[in-house]
């Protein structure tokens, strides 16, 4: 072990060499973060999955950002695991240890180490003496080395490099081996090469480095009981558990990133649940479409016979289903819709997170539309939200969306369990029976009850009274064919007029006030771990915010309130355009220079540091900001660290 070495002596890292910078890294017990540097297709999103399914077992809150590419296999990928006791999610905006396995990456992930951190790297090959940082401690572990020297065959010598690197982990982090050991047997108990290889592979990272240098890390884990009741899952599965429990029974669709999971989870459950006890037969249909397009048709044809259906997409499904959604709101059936946006537009980045879809569901089709919208913020509401999808879809006769994105849908999150209320029953709106059909002399489509924005629907085939079929066409409120402008209104007015009262029923915005706080902060479904993180850190430094997080749309009174109670908010949002901003300007009386914009669109999922430089990036206007936000705000990566530790 050699100190004292840095950038400026131009040689290369022996093996089992730990090169110190000049600076300390402050200890951090269960309150750090660590990056893992690999190349797409070698593996390396298991041994990282591997790594924090262990820190969960160990009790210690932790959460996973996987950031790899859209192609299979050879580009750079990420795996960002952060670490925090007090159970904060966002991503970190730089790390205590970097592993760096590719040499593709090499300097730009040296850059991304906070002074005083650790880089693991493989030392095989001499690193580049360019690369060097005086304040970053350098770890060189012979990992191709050693697996080369174990075992055989090029390809299984790939893989269990990453393993024997989550072994190193294991060794410098403190992370338990006997944890690790139950979830290989888990994995692999009845594929004992793979389990002994595996096991092999992780023991000779682990005994390397013990061998070789000081462990733990001044930054490691130690047990904990901080995820009691809770248990790692990703909102994509949350989301299909939730049509599972609300009763879907018709999920039509065509693969795409990030929302394919969705239904790969659905199907998944439903095979296991969705059996008759008695036959054994599927009482449920499972429909791969041609595309987007045919996949909402089937939605809706199975909606218009009484199926709970549902379709999970992202933006450019959500582009080629336009004109059938305006077919289901015009002529009012129920259709939940999936969105589990990505970047865009065209095709864009399939593999990156955003929240570029906002404007176009809440709005989609031509003509006047206008679509409920549900935004959850983690895979907790993916499931409540999606029971509440189809509630909301039937009782109000009209498409809803639940808009997810990839950093919710894809990455696992440490989430409470399911309550499972068996006392549950479908909201199924206002359908009338063969019973009620049998008094009716005449039934109307489209002619709600004196007070009422909804008609009673029917179940085609149930009585020759009901409705056979129905129309996108012209219509008037009796569901005759009509071109008349006054009947044409009255029936457009009434579908407004639904869609305002439905304000009553989606989730409310979640608030959150502090005292003396005259400044708001408003965000979305994915934006809240950031935000929150964000707001807590600036109150500790006595510079308060009131937080809004919308969970619905249309808004509510209360989202009217916020905007009128503070003298501005910003809008914290993923995408360029401001669309939240540009929703909340349009759909309320509050006034432009009132709202403004925090947009971070880039496909990264959101740190605190992006929201406390947005908001410090104002404090030199000559507004309430500047009486607000003192000169002392925290606005560093390293501030961020000194609070929060």
């Amino acid at each position: 072990m050699r100190s004292g070495i840095t950038n400026a002596e131009p040689r290369s890292l022996s093996e089992g060499a730990l090169v110190h910078g000049t600076e300390t890294m402050k200890s951090g017990i269960n309150d750090f973060a660590f990056k893992l540097a690999t190349v797409n297709g070698t593996g390396s999103a298991s041994s990282s999955i591997l790594l924090m399914q262990a820190i969960f077992r160990m009790g210690v809150p932790v959460s996973g950002k996987n950031l790899f590419p859209s192609n299979i296999q050879g580009l750079p990928t990420w795996y960002e695991i952060r670490v925090n006791k007090d159970g904060y999610t966002a991503r970190a905006p730089q790390y205590d240890l970097m592993v760096a396995m590719n040499a593709q990456t090499y300097a730009r992930d040296v850059a991304e180490v906070r002074s005083g951190g650790y880089l693991l790297y493989d030392s095989t090959w001499p690193l580049d003496p360019d690369l060097f940082r005086d304040d970053v401690t350098f770890i060189g572990v012979p990992l191709a080395r050693l697996c080369n020297e174990h075992f055989q065959g090029a390809r299984e010598r790939i893989l269990v490099k990453n393993i024997a690197c989550a072994g190193a982990l294991i060794a410098l982090l403190n992370i338990d081996a006997e944890v690790v050991a139950e979830l290989l047997e888990e994995k692999f108990g009845r594929k004992k090469a793979l389990r002994e290889s595996n096991t092999k592979a992780l023991q000779l990272g682990r005994d390397y480095v013990r061998e070789n240098f000081p462990c733990p890390l001044p930054f490691h884990l130690e047990k904990m009981n901080g995820n009691e009741g809770k248990m790692l899952i990703d909102g994509n599965a949350m989301t299909a558990l939730g049509a599972i429990y609300a009763g879907a029974t018709v999920a039509a669709w065509y693969p795409i990133t990030p929302a394919t999971s969705v239904m790969d989870s659905f199907k998944m459950y439903a095979d296991k649940l969705r059996k008759d006890k008695e036959t054994g037969e599927n009482n449920f249909i499972f429909l791969q479409a041609e595309d987007e397009l045919a996949a909402i048709a089937m939605v809706i044809g199975a909606s218009w016979n009484g199926a709970r259906a549902l379709t999970s997409t992202a933006g450019p499904g959500i582009s080629l289903m336009n004109e059938l959604l305006g077919l289901a709101y015009y002529a009012e059936i129920p259709a939940v819709i999936i969105d589990v946006q990505r970047v865009g537009p065209s095709t864009g980045m399939p593999t990156r997170t955003q929240q570029g879809d906002v404007l176009e569901c809440a709005y989609a089709s031509h003509g006047d539309t206008k679509h409920i919208l549900l935004f959850p913020a983690n895979p907790s509401e993916c499931f409540e939200f999606a029971v509440k999808s189809f509630d909301l879809a039937e009782q109000f006769q009209t498409p809803v969306f639940m808009l997810s994105d990839l950093d919710i849908g894809m990455n696992d999150w440490v989430t409470p369990k399911i309550k499972w209320d068996d006392s549950y029953r479908p909201n199924r709106g206002l359908v009338l029976t063969a019973e009620q059909l049998e008094n009716v002399r005449a039934f109307h489509r489209y002619l709600p009850e004196e007070g009422t924005s909804v008609p009673a629907r029917t179940l085609p085939g149930i009585h020759p009274h009901g409705a056979f079929f129905t129309r996108g066409s012209g219509h008037n409120k009796y569901g005759v064919y009509t071109e008349t402008p006054d009947e044409y209104q009255e029936v457009m007015d009434r579908l407004l007029l639904k869609h305002k009262e439905a304000a009553q029923y989606v989730p409310q915005a979640e608030i959150v006030t502090r005292p003396g706080a005259r400044i708001g902060i408003i965000s979305i479904g994915g934006c809240d771990p950031a935000v929150r993180e964000a707001t807590d850190i600036l109150a500790k430094q006595g510079a308060a915010l009131d937080y809004m997080r919308i969970r619905g749309f249309p808004f509510g009174e209360e989202v009217e309130r916020f905007l009128a109670d503070h003298e501005f908010c910003f809008v914290v949002e993923q995408n360029r355009d401001a669309q939240l901003r540009t929703l909340l300007l349009l759909e309320t009386s509050v006034a432009k220079d009132k709202l403004r914009s925090v947009l971070i669109y880039g496909g990264f999922p959101l740190s605190a540091k992006h929201v406390l430089d947005a908001v410090a990036s104002q404090v030199d206007e000559p507004d309430a900001v500047t009486s607000l936000l003192e000169p002392d705000v925290v606005t560093s990566v390293e501030e961020i660290d000194a609070v929060n530790r």
